[in-house]
C-alpha cells in the first residue's frame, strides 16, 4: 500500500509542478514587465537545459530495463535540476523558486539512488546548487 500512495503522491506532484511550470510560462509570456534580455536568457538557458537533458537520455539499451531506465533517468532529473536553477536565476515568484529549490534537492537525492543501483561510485558529498552566477549560460557543475 505504501508504494502505491508513493506512486500516486510522485504522479500528483508531477502534474502539479507541470501546471505550475504551464502557468509559469504562460505568466512570463504575457508579463511585460521584464526586458527581452531577460526573456532571451531565459529562453536560451532552458532550451540548453533541455537539449543536454535530451542528448544524455539518448542511451544505448542494454536488455536490462532497470539499468537502461536508471541511465536514462539520471539524465532527466539533471534536466529538472538544470532547469531549476534557471528558475532560480531568473524567477520572481517566491513559491516557484522555493520549488526549484525543493526539485534541486530531491533530484539530486534520486539521482545518488540510481548511481548507486548502478553500482556507480559516488561523488564528493556538495551542497546542493542553489544559484547560477550571472554571467553563466551553460551547465552547472559539481
Amino acid at each position: 500500500m505504501k508504494s502505491r500512495g508513493l506512486r500516486r503522491s510522485r504522479l500528483t506532484a508531477r502534474r502539479l509542478l507541470a501546471l505550475i511550470v504551464a502557468g509559469a510560462f504562460t505568466s512570463a509570456a504575457r508579463s511585460g514587465d521584464r526586458s527581452s534580455d531577460t526573456a532571451d536568457g531565459f529562453r536560451a538557458m532552458i532550451n540548453n537545459a533541455v537539449a543536454r537533458m535530451h542528448a544524455a537520455m539518448n542511451v544505448p539499451f542494454t536488455g536490462d530495463a532497470d539499468r537502461d531506465f536508471a541511465r536514462m533517468m539520471i539524465p532527466h532529473h539533471q534536466g529538472a535540476i538544470d532547469m531549476a536553477l534557471v528558475e532560480l536565476r531568473y524567477g520572481k515568484d517566491e513559491r516557484l523558486k522555493r520549488l526549484a529549490q525543493e526539485i534541486i534537492v530531491s533530484q539530486q537525492q534520486e539521482i545518488a539512488v540510481m548511481h548507486l543501483a548502478l553500482g556507480d561510485p559516488l561523488p564528493p558529498g556538495s551542497p546542493a546548487p542553489t544559484q547560477i552566477s550571472p554571467d553563466r549560460h551553460g551547465h552547472q557543475e559539481r
